[in-house]
């Protein structure tokens, strides 16, 4: 496996792992997160594949942007993939990430061959009541203050909240947790909200003509996990379904994570 240095595209930044020269597949983020979210699972996924690491703006290693709507950000990502001159890829999001995924496939039909979407809640109704400590976190008066402050111990409860498994919470992931500020934080929460209150992600990807893989922790304590059975309309999709995995299947399950990413990007099924 080659680990090539993070470089800024369109103002993101950017990780390459594996082979060049191989298929690529790209993963992004959910809120809240950056592209080391991915870490566990990239060794596997590297061995076959040009893996493409992005950090969406105003997370990890990439600058704010102006706005964060899904549809902009899908089109600034789309902006970087070009000019890394790749097409078509597959694409992975996990939770928000998979509606830049299928924002990107509703842009640019062309730079996706197919999606798999990690723990995305297809649409509002499915979302879980949070865990105290993510709501004392994000919500005022109290959420301002406390995210000055918070250690890394409390950074790591803040991901473990929403996982069902012990999982080890990669460093870098904290260290970039740690820069992602308050206002962008809820700005983001609040368009990706918009997105999918405006139209469902089953919805939308029934309009594609794109090969669908949806993941999602039978136990994910984010997102009702029924409703993952919600994109079984969707026309060329598959719903696999982790027994015991929350709402971080690549921390809590990078293994069998990562074998139903490698089946997809190499069959799409």
């Amino acid at each position: 496996m080659g680990i090539y240095d993070g470089k800024r595209l369109n103002g993101m930044h950017v990780v390459h792992d594996g082979p060049r020269e191989a298929p690529s597949l790209v993963l992004i983020h959910g809120s809240g997160a950056s592209g080391s979210s991915w870490g566990p699972v990239v060794p596997a996924l590297a061995s076959r594949y040009h893996v493409i690491r992005i950090d969406l703006p105003g997370h990890g290693q990439s600058a704010p942007a102006p706005s964060y709507d899904v549809p902009g950000q899908a089109a600034g990502l789309a902006a970087a993939l070009d000019e890394l001159g790749l097409r078509p890829v597959t694409v992975a999001g996990h939770s928000s990430g998979g509606y830049i995924a299928t924002a990107l496939a509703e842009q640019r039909p062309d730079l996706v061959s197919s999606l798999a979407l990690i723990s995305s809640g297809p649409s509002p109704d499915a979302l879980l009541p949070q865990p105290v400590l993510l709501r004392v976190l994000i919500d005022p008066p109290l959420g301002p203050l406390l995210w000055r402050v918070r250690s890394d111990a409390m950074l790591r409860r803040g991901v473990t909240a929403v996982c069902n498994r012990p999982v080890d919470v990669p460093d870098d992931m904290v260290a970039e947790v740690r820069g992602i500020g308050y206002r962008t934080f809820r700005t983001v929460l609040r368009q990706n909200g918009a997105y999918i209150a405006e139209r469902s992600v089953p919805a939308r990807l029934t309009a594609l003509d794109v090969p669908v893989l949806v993941i999602f922790g039978a136990a994910d304590r984010r997102w009702d996990p029924s409703s993952a059975h919600h994109y079984d309309t969707v026309p060329n999709a598959r719903v696999e379904q982790l027994p015991d995995v929350g709402h971080f299947p690549m921390l809590e399950a990078p293994e069998a994570t990562g074998e139903l990413l490698l089946r997809f990007a190499a069959t799409g099924r």
